[in-house]
């Protein structure tokens, strides 16, 4: 169970490729723009800046991930919260779902989930706005930790992994995966951003993407089904 969902985060991070570009792809595309040429071959200063910022990011997943996984972990301390385990899974099952079926172009219910983390990122988005522009790799990493809190249901949706995990190890892995797998697609949105994003827009790849997510939710909750009994 705990492979199955580090690897299906991942895939999920990889495959929601067009919902990356949608959230976080115009941001990262000005950032690359804008940085100091350091070394004078341009395309390795973007993609040395790009790593850092990325780097940053996926440091707050794992964050985020360690501490949904240990929230439930002290519950369990002092509760028998099996049964309770076995809810999240299927609620993050459901989640998964819900994702895919975002990601085709299906139903778009998971954006209403997006307004959760409103409240942090308005706290936040001052202090990351004054890190701009970026003028240093530690920086960069800095501006990712704090746009990696950047209301995201794709996050949230996998995240709900992180909670049914019981265990704070496995939940930073499961976020830590997530976020390695929406490499991608970010570190392309520096370099090659145009014509990337056409092409992970197409309908079609945004059917398939989203129909391998729902495969994912599914499993997820036949797993948590055989478990009760």
């Amino acid at each position: 169970m705990i492979e199955y969902n580090i690897w299906g985060a991942f895939l999920v991070g990889l495959m929601g490729a067009a919902h990356c570009f949608g959230m976080c792809g115009g941001l990262i595309g000005a950032f690359a723009s804008n940085l100091p040429n350091t070394n004078g071959n341009r395309l390795a200063n973007q993609l040395s800046f790009l790593i850092s910022y990325n780097a940053g990011r996926i440091i707050s997943y794992g964050l985020a991930g360690a501490l949904a996984g240990a929230s439930t972990a002290a519950l369990g301390y002092m509760f028998d919260v099996d049964s309770y385990l076995i809810a999240l899974r299927l609620f993050a099952g459901i989640m998964m779902i819900a994702t895919g079926l975002y990601i085709a172009q299906f139903w778009f219910g998971i954006v209403q989930i997006e307004k959760l983390g409103q409240g942090l990122w308005r706290a936040l988005k001052p202090i990351a706005n004054r890190l701009l522009p970026i003028k240093s790799r530690y920086q960069a990493v800095i501006a990712g930790m704090i746009w990696g809190w950047l209301p995201c249901g794709l996050v949230y949706s996998t995240l709900t992994w992180s909670v049914a995990s019981g265990d704070a190890l496995t939940g930073a892995l499961i976020m830590l995966a997530f976020g390695a797998g929406t490499l991608p697609a970010l570190l392309s949105a520096g370099v090659a951003a145009k014509t990337l994003s056409t092409w992970v827009q197409k309908k079609n790849v945004r059917r398939l993407s989203g129909i391998l997510i729902v495969v994912f939710g599914l499993q997820t909750i036949y797993i948590a089904i055989m478990q009760l009994n």
